[in-house]
């Protein structure tokens, strides 16, 4: 059980799909894998330690998909992880065929979902995934079709709650009428917002809202910046500010930024202790 004054502890909690508590500064496991999001990562052995020190820290909620590898990020998580702490939330994700390095390929058909949550199940080591999402809706398959058999899925007691990833309004609130829908995945940060309104409908519905690349700051980087000046009386870094800008922006917002290496994954963490004044958090809002 993780303790309840870890560092991660201080980013809040929140109940994922009504039943499953985390706390809100998660860890994204992309970057465990090789250049391109391809194959074994250059030092297997550090991505065993971040993830074992992820838990020390407190972070209760972990993020993959069986895309990340293909299945290289699923197996290091069971390898490293299981039997698993009670409290560990991991969701993953289905529905992209990997040809090659940095290649990505819509895929969801319902045999190949339904292939895919077997197969992370066995990867994980798990006889239930807590959070299943679709990690892309495929342009050339009905999304009745990707849903239904997600939802069969869960039905079956193989997937507890299902999630989509990178969708708008319009295709969140059509999914809301075919399936039972915990949490949307889209692209979010301080300087990249194009996803606001779905945040804004997430938040109005109680759905967990999940940014990846979380921790992009673009220009507001500058040394002359607005984040410099936050930063240095905060004594905090560009990207710690961009996470706790995220924490106070939506108590739905469950940061995932993800690392290779321990002492990012430390400096990640510790970003949840950071306590933006109203005044800077407006400032770095009206910045981007």
């Amino acid at each position: 059980m993780t303790d309840p004054h870890s560092p991660a502890a201080a980013s809040g909690a929140f109940l994922l799909g009504g039943d499953l508590p985390v706390h809100r500064l998660g860890y994204g496991a992309m970057r465990i894998t090789g250049p391109g999001v391809w194959g074994e990562p250059r030092d297997p052995g550090e991505a065993i330690r971040v993830l074992r020190r992820l838990v020390d820290l407190g972070v209760t909620f972990i993020d993959t998909a069986d895309s990340y590898g293909p299945n290289v990020s699923e197996r290091l998580i069971r390898t490293a992880l299981h039997p698993y702490p009670d409290d560990l939330v991991i969701a993953t994700k289905g529905g992209f065929i990997r040809p090659g390095p940095s290649q990505w390929v819509p895929n969801g058909r319902p045999e190949y979902l339904r292939r895919q949550t077997e197969q992370s199940l066995r990867n994980l080591g798990l006889d239930r995934i807590d959070l299943y999402q679709l990690h892309r809706i495929d342009p050339q398959v009905p999304v009745e079709e990707s849903l239904g058999e997600l939802s069969l899925l869960q039905q079956e007691g193989k997937i507890r709650h299902i999630g989509l990833s990178q969708v708008s309004v319009a295709e969140l609130e059509q999914a809301r009428r075919l399936a039972e829908i915990a949490s949307v995945q889209n692209r979010y940060n301080l300087a990249d917002r194009d996803s606001e309104d779905v945040l804004e409908y997430c938040q109005a519905a109680g759905l967990a809202f999940i940014p990846w690349f979380p921790i992009a700051t673009g220009r507001l980087a500058d040394p002359h910046g607005p984040l410099a000046a936050i930063g240095k009386s905060h004594g905090a870094t560009p990207s710690q500010l961009a996470l706790a800008w995220l924490l106070r922006r939506s108590p739905v917002i469950l940061p995932i930024p993800g690392t290779s290496t321990v002492a990012h994954l430390e400096e990640n963490v510790a970003a949840a202790s950071v306590r933006l004044s109203d005044e800077e958090f407006e400032t770095l809002t009206k910045a981007a």
